[in-house]
C-alpha cells in the first residue's frame, strides 16, 4: 500500500468513515460527475454485486438515498452504502490510477481474502 493510501486509511479509521477515497479517486469522481451530469440529489453508491471470477464485483454508480443506506463523505464526495453490504466493504480505500498498466479505480479492501488479477472482483 502506498503512503497516500495508508494516510487515507488512517483517516478513515479515525473518523469512522466506512470507505475512504484517496485524493486521486475523489478528483476522478468529480470529473466523472461533471461529465455525466449526475442528477440532483444523487450520491455515489458504493456496493458489491455477485459475479466476477472471485465471487463479488465492486460496484460504483449514482443513486438516491434509500432507507437501508448509510450516508458519509470522504474527500468531499458524498457517498452511500447499503448497510447490509457494509461487512464486505468497511475499511476499503479506493484509489485511482492512470498509467501504463491501465486506468481505473483500485480497491484496497481489508475484508477480501482473495482478489482476481484485474482487481475488480474478490471474495
Amino acid at each position: 500500500m502506498n503512503e497516500s493510501m495508508q494516510v487515507q486509511e488512517n483517516e478513515s479509521k479515525a473518523t469512522k468513515t466506512p470507505i475512504t477515497l484517496t485524493d486521486a479517486a475523489a478528483e476522478e469522481m468529480r470529473r466523472v460527475m461533471a461529465q455525466h451530469k449526475a442528477p440532483e440529489g444523487y450520491k455515489l453508491r458504493i456496493g458489491v454485486t455477485a459475479g466476477g471470477c472471485s465471487g463479488f464485483n465492486y460496484a460504483l454508480n449514482y443513486d438516491m438515498v434509500h432507507e437501508t443506506d448509510e450516508q458519509f463523505t470522504s474527500n468531499g464526495i458524498e457517498m452511500i452504502l447499503d448497510k447490509r453490504q457494509g461487512m464486505f466493504l468497511i475499511g476499503t480505500v479506493i484509489d485511482f490510477a492512470d498509467g501504463l498498466q491501465g486506468r481505473g479505480f483500485k480497491f484496497d479492501n481489508p475484508n477480501s481474502s482473495h482478489s482476481c488479477g484485474c482487481g475488480n472482483s474478490f471474495h
